[in-house]
């Protein structure tokens, strides 16, 4: 495998302030999209059945298009959200608010479809859900923070991953409301894992350049030949994973891995930009120095 050659990343030619601006702009243009999804629809990214109930039909339709369903759930008197095609087939997924599976079935029966499957939660099972992932999200982002402090025990180092961490976690949402994707209980598990992978990179830049022998920019390029290496192949296999559960019309996968990909794409950009910057400063400037 030939070798990473992170030596030719001009970091000397920019001061700190150069090198943070990119990934400040990005979070801040990330949160103003949250804040305008929070202010339009009253929450920060769209639920989808996991957190707001109501039933999920997966059918295939050989002789009815995308119209047709929508037209006949019409006329049947359940509202549709969305019908949208997935896979190669004429396969299709119809999300509704209704929760009488029995009557949403039959509609589907009446268009000549064949059901393959067919999920359906109560508001009030959303409701505790959405509480519990959130709640979920909230004590992993603090016993990461609070291990982050432990180890380095020292501000700058520990703000430093703490704030990556978090804005690898912001645009991904904030790419959720552009891109359109709801959030499910498999996007909750995508965004804990980005914090694992956000902590993992960042961690190891700061253990070598506060903990290893060398100058900054010897111990920064060892740290980054190691993880920029593992973020990579990370994203390559996330994309695989995307376009594979994409075309196969696998439910769930590629949504997860397509938010995997934004995290750990921001990852690259938040540790190597930011923390880097952050580092920088903390060991020439601060009271590392």
């Amino acid at each position: 495998m030939a070798r990473l050659d992170v030596e030719g990343v001009p970091y000397e030619d920019y001061n700190n302030r150069q090198l943070v601006a990119i990934p400040l702009a990005a979070l801040g243009v990330a949160l103003a999209i949250i804040l305008g999804a929070f202010l339009l629809t009253g929450s920060p990214v769209s639920l989808g059945l996991d957190f707001t109930g109501g039933t999920e039909l997966r059918m295939t339709a050989d002789d009815a298009s995308q119209s047709d369903i929508e037209a006949a759930f019409a006329d049947a008197g359940i509202g549709v959200e969305s019908v949208r095609s997935v896979g190669t087939a004429n396969s299709y997924i119809v999300t509704t608010q209704e929760t009488d599976t029995q009557a949403i079935e039959d509609v589907a029966q009446e268009v000549g479809t064949e059901v393959e499957s067919i999920d359906s939660r109560s508001a009030s099972f959303g409701s505790d859900t959405q509480r519990e992932a959130l709640l979920g999200v909230v004590i992993a982002f603090a016993g990461m923070s609070v291990l982050v402090g432990l180890i380095f025990r020292t501000f700058v180092p520990s703000i430093a991953v703490v704030i990556s961490a978090f804005s690898d976690i912001v645009i991904p949402v904030a790419l959720m409301n552009v891109l359109n994707i709801e959030l499910s209980l498999g996007a909750v598990a995508a965004l804990l894992m980005i914090i694992g992978y956000s902590v993992d990179s960042d961690i190891l830049l700061n253990n070598h350049v506060l903990r290893r022998h060398g100058g900054f920019y010897e111990s920064a390029y060892r740290a980054m030949r190691t993880g920029v290496s593992m973020t990579l192949t990370s994203i390559a296999a996330m994309a695989t994973m995307f376009l594979v559960s994409w075309y196969l019309a696998i439910p769930l996968l590629d949504d997860i891995a397509l938010i995997l990909v934004f995290g750990l794409t921001a990852d690259l950009m938040n540790t190597y930009m930011m923390n880097m910057s952050l580092l920088r400063w903390y060991k020439f400037e601060g009271v590392g120095a």
